[in-house]
């Protein structure tokens, strides 16, 4: 049954302009997530829809409004972020803050596991689709640890493997060869440290970044561990890797069991360590859910179109 409820939004010009965004597309998300339809009269939203969803788009129109009223800008990833995980943040502790000084905080119910885990376990299993927040979770609470004085040192790796293509021969020196692999890691801290300051720490080694490869044979103390992309370690990698954990370290191996790009006939090591450590009680295995991905919600309904054809 169809009906229809009113808001007094209470903003100025500007943000009235900022509410509904370039070409309304702000309205336009809202009214095509929930199949209602908006009317704006002057500063009233007039919201028409069936009775069981009214309630919950008002609700979300009030976090918009409260953070247009707060912020100097409203961006569409402001609008999805709200209208995809409403969970209010109050009583919650951030992990940390960004370089800009916005507080991080979990935004699913799955991404509050996550960071539950790392902080009651030293090694955790972030298992997920692309998306749910894993690498850069990770490597915030990372940060966090280093800022309190808690770890010495952040080291960041990953397999170097081609995504399913093949890019030849890369010039330049190592870490130019293998940066191409890792910049999700150095885009996660740039947005936390500050360009600045992710260089002069990788230069006096605080934070290193570095392939899987250049893991072996070494202990590593005091530190922050994150293997990234773990569904494409072999099963001797994995191995290697996690016995490389020293005293008063975290480990965190992230993966994506939809995406190996390992060649047909290896099996994934971190599926293999996954069943063999499985029931360790102090090891944390979280897997996260299309539910907590914080991209754009077209993201999720790719990439279960793609589970779906894979299970058939």
């Amino acid at each position: 049954m169809k009906s229809s409820q009113q808001l007094l939004l209470d903003l100025d010009s500007e943000q009235l302009a900022a509410f509904v965004g370039p070409e309304d597309e702000h309205l336009e998300a809202i009214q095509n997530l929930y199949k209602v339809d908006l009317f704006l009269r002057s500063n009233t939203l007039i919201v028409e829809g069936e009775e069981g969803v009214l309630d919950e788009v008002l609700s979300k129109v009030k976090r918009i409004v409260s953070h247009v009223q707060n912020a100097d800008e409203l961006l569409m990833k402001d609008v999805l972020e709200i209208l995809q995980h409403p969970e209010t943040k109050k009583n919650k502790t951030p992990i940390t803050y960004t370089f800009g000084g916005k507080h991080i905080y979990p935004k699913t119910s799955g991404q509050e596991k996550l960071v539950q885990a790392m902080r009651q376990h030293d090694m955790v299993f972030s298992i997920g689709p692309a998306g749910t927040g894993k690498t850069f979770l990770a490597v915030a609470y990372a940060v966090s640890l280093l800022r309190d004085n808690k770890i010495k040192r952040i080291i960041l790796t990953r397999p170097a493997v081609e995504a399913g293509e093949n890019l030849g021969f890369l010039p330049g020196d190592l870490k130019e060869k293998v940066d191409p692999y890792l910049q999700p890691l150095y885009d996660a801290l740039n947005i936390l440290l500050g360009n600045e300051s992710v260089e002069k720490m990788i230069e006096k080694k605080t934070i290193e970044i570095a392939p899987l490869a250049y893991m072996r044979g070494r202990t590593l103390e005091d530190a922050f561990i994150i293997l990234d992309e773990a569904q494409n370690t072999t099963d001797a990698q994995m191995k290697m890797f996690l016995s490389r954990m020293g005293y008063n370290s975290k480990m965190i191996i992230n993966g994506d069991v939809t995406q190996i790009d390992l060649p047909l006939n290896q099996t994934s090591g971190m599926l293999n360590a996954l069943a063999l450590l499985e029931g360790m009680s102090e090891i944390a295995i979280i897997k996260l859910q299309f539910s907590d991905i914080v991209r754009h919600p077209l993201v999720s309904k790719i990439l279960k179109r793609y589970e779906q054809r894979s299970k058939k």
